[in-house]
């Protein structure tokens, strides 16, 4: 929901940033690989309770998540490269959810929850996008420029950031936390459902 409004205000920093690192001979799928090998320091880091610690993980697996789209767009993106980056994303989407359990047994439900709407919220995403490709959707760039479809949803990057760093600043309301953010990602993902059935049946009219 937020994702087009931040990157207005993200993408010229990271532009620029990734323009430098590009000209010194980085690449985007280095960016990405090193993204989610920082990124999965959050599940020791949560399982031990170092809440601290594993936010400032979140916060520069993130970054790197910019960067590396940033360092493609100073050239072409690739298939490759847009394939890699989703599937690294949804792998740091899980070790949060993981570390949290492994963290405390209280934990264990809503984490498994989380992790249930999250597979939710990810097969209504890259099952739209599949959509989109075979119907020749255009996207309209609201969220940068991007390697596949995009689909709009309330959960969407930004808002799972920021659930992450509340999980982090505030550990004891984990459980709370996580239910609401759970049925919020379900929510997101009958939305694309209800969008994609309504694409579908006007695209027979």
């Amino acid at each position: 929901m937020l994702d087009p409004l931040l990157r207005r205000l993200i993408d010229p920093p990271l532009d620029g940033a990734g323009a430098w690192l590009a000209n010194r001979g980085v690449t985007a799928n280095q960016a990405t690989l090193g993204g989610v090998a920082i990124g999965l320091l959050v599940v020791p880091l949560l399982a031990g309770g170092y809440y601290n610690a594993a936010l400032i993980i979140v916060l520069l697996n993130r970054l790197l998540d910019g960067l590396d789209g940033a360092i493609a767009r100073q050239g072409a993106p690739t298939p490759i490269g847009g394939y890699l980056d989703i599937v690294c994303d949804f792998v740091f989407y899980a070790a949060v959810p993981l570390g949290f359990a492994l963290a405390s047994p209280t934990n264990a439900v809503w984490a498994a929850l989380l992790l249930a709407s999250f597979m939710c919220t990810g097969a209504s995403f890259l099952g739209r996008a599949i959509m989109a490709a075979q119907q020749q959707e255009p996207d309209d760039d609201a969220r940068g420029r991007k390697s596949f479809f995009h689909s709009a949803g309330l959960i969407e990057g930004s808002e799972t950031v920021a659930a992450f760093l509340l999980f982090c600043l505030f550990p004891g309301t984990f459980p709370w936390l996580a239910a609401i953010f759970a049925l919020l990602c379900f929510w997101t993902a009958a939305q694309r459902v209800l969008e994609a059935y309504r694409v579908g049946v006007d695209s027979k009219e």
